[in-house]
């Protein structure tokens, strides 16, 4: 598969990284064009180059820069997103309060780029997690929760291409819980709290069996 980088950061490099590993073609995009060949360089990514130019090469494109950036970056590819799968791994937040800056910032892409297939995915985890080889955790594979209404195909691929399991959330109008989740789980861990010890195993989330009359 063709994947466009829009962004040069860390989570650029993790997830871009990977895919490379797994095979596909990646071409990184940044507003300075510099950071973008040296990354394309460091993870041997096809190239690396300007913003429009990575998004008009990816089938599938990665939404990879801080959310108040995100604005500028879809001014410079106006046009050059409709028909590709768009990934969203940003969030809105911000510490202490952890208070979002928009409702959904996957929706306010959507509004932003019509005609793109915008996917929520990979922001529920720290940049160093998507580097592991394989992503998982005590031999068990990680789970990434996916929104989209449409190019969930492709995102699925890219999912399992880490070592992960997609776990499918719904269409996009339910990207603004996966990122309010999201605001939720990382405040617990800044406090020292394993949001982990917040569920039981899947066989008990219904209810306790009940003993037999």
């Amino acid at each position: 598969m063709r994947i466009g980088i829009l962004g040069s950061g860390n989570m650029a490099e993790a997830l871009g990284g990977q895919w490379v590993r797994a095979g596909h073609e990646v071409f990184v995009g940044a507003r300075t064009e510099a950071k973008a060949a040296a990354l394309a360089d460091k993870i041997g990514a096809v190239g690396g180059g300007t913003l429009r130019e990575a998004a008009e090469f990816g089938e599938a494109v990665l939404m990879a820069v801080a959310f108040p950036a995100v604005r500028d970056v879809l001014d410079q590819v106006a046009g050059a997103l409709a028909g590709r799968v768009v990934i969203d791994c940003t969030n809105t937040f911000e510490p202490p309060a952890f208070a979002q800056a928009v409702p959904s910032a996957a929706q306010t892409i959507a509004d932003a780029a019509p005609g793109a297939h915008v996917v929520k995915a990979f922001n529920l985890c720290h940049e160093s997690v998507w580097r592991r080889t394989p992503v998982e955790f005590d031999g068990r594979p990680l789970g990434v929760p996916i929104c989209a209404d449409g190019g969930l195909e492709r995102a699925e691929r890219l999912v399992r291409d880490l070592g992960c399991e997609p776990l499918y959330g719904g269409g996009l109008d339910r990207a603004a819980q996966l990122e309010a989740t999201a605001a939720f789980i990382v405040g617990l861990y800044v406090t020292g709290g394993d949001p982990a010890g917040m569920f039981p195993p899947l066989e008990h989330a219904g209810g306790e069996p009940r003993p037999a009359a």
